[in-house]
């Protein structure tokens, strides 16, 4: 359970999130938007109230990984490694541009707090695998968390990773898939339909949980049952909306991969400094 206040400061850095990602995007003249409003909430709570991490030590040992497999979501990965004190927020104005340690997808040579360096959509869920199955051998008692897109999960190599993963009973794996129900050419539906999600991931044998992915209470239960859940991986499918947090991107596939003009950048960023103002003055 989350108290009141707990649940303000969650709240206050998931919308810092959101400012991040447009912040980003709007400087870069490039990146994906859409995606990354959608997972801010889902950020906000694994990194300030979930995962065993060390800003100070990003290569500690112990620590629990989160890979990004859905990489072009990486403004808002990033503004959340900002916000925990990996880098300054003032970096995220160089997102994207040469000489800056902020590129276009997430890189775990280049990034300080990243963990696996992803792009190719497919692949992140299998290198997360690898880590969990490596922290079982070496007895290790980390958490392995990867984030995957509902467009995402189209990919074969999502399903060969889940069979392993169910295969060698890594309960340290926790999945959560995006449901945002669009990708880069319209409504998931439309261009290749993954559903039944929910059924699929049991069938693999996971542990599946469902939340609506931009309430809070629900993300928090959700990581608190996956970690309570032995002899399976488990898999949280929440619902979520594109574009969540600005009214003129939410929904709309086109925010997939575009970023804000001047004007749209304003209005995006008055909104959410508007609901910041409100969060910070509740009580």
């Amino acid at each position: 359970m989350l108290d009141a206040a707990k649940k303000k400061e969650l709240s206050i850095i998931a919308t810092k999130i959101r400012m991040a990602a447009i912040e980003g995007t709007y400087h870069a003249k490039s990146g994906h938007p859409g995606g990354s409003l959608s997972i801010a909430d889902l950020l906000s709570v694994l990194y300030f109230s979930h995962m065993k991490v060390d800003p100070s030590n990003p290569f500690w040992p112990q620590r629990d990984r989160l890979v990004l497999s859905k990489g072009h979501s990486a403004p808002a990965l990033y503004g959340a490694l900002a916000l925990k004190g990996y880098f300054p927020v003032e970096e995220m104005s160089r997102l994207r541009q040469v000489g800056s340690h902020l590129q276009g997808h997430p890189d775990m040579k280049g990034t300080p707090g990243v963990d696996m360096t992803t792009g190719s959509l497919g692949q992140g869920v299998s290198a997360a695998v690898g880590m969990a199955l490596a922290g079982k051998l070496d007895n290790a008692d980390y958490r392995v968390y990867a984030i995957l897109g509902d467009g995402e999960i189209e990919e074969g190599q999502v399903w060969e990773a889940a069979m392993f993963a169910s295969h060698k009973k890594l309960d340290n794996l926790c999945l959560i898939v995006d449901n945002n129900n669009l990708q880069i050419d319209g409504t998931v539906e439309e261009v290749n339909s993954p559903y039944p999600i929910v059924e699929k991931f049991a069938a693999f044998g996971f542990n599946v949980l469902t939340i609506d992915g931009h309430d809070l209470e629900q993300i928090e239960n959700a990581l608190n049952q996956a970690k309570e859940c032995k002899g399976k991986p488990t898999v949280i499918v929440q619902r979520s909306v594109k574009g969540k947090g600005v009214s003129f991107m939410e929904n709309q596939v086109g925010w997939h991969g575009v970023a804000p003009n001047q004007e749209q950048y304003t209005l995006a960023m008055n909104e959410l400094k508007e609901q910041l103002a409100r969060l910070e003055e509740a009580k």
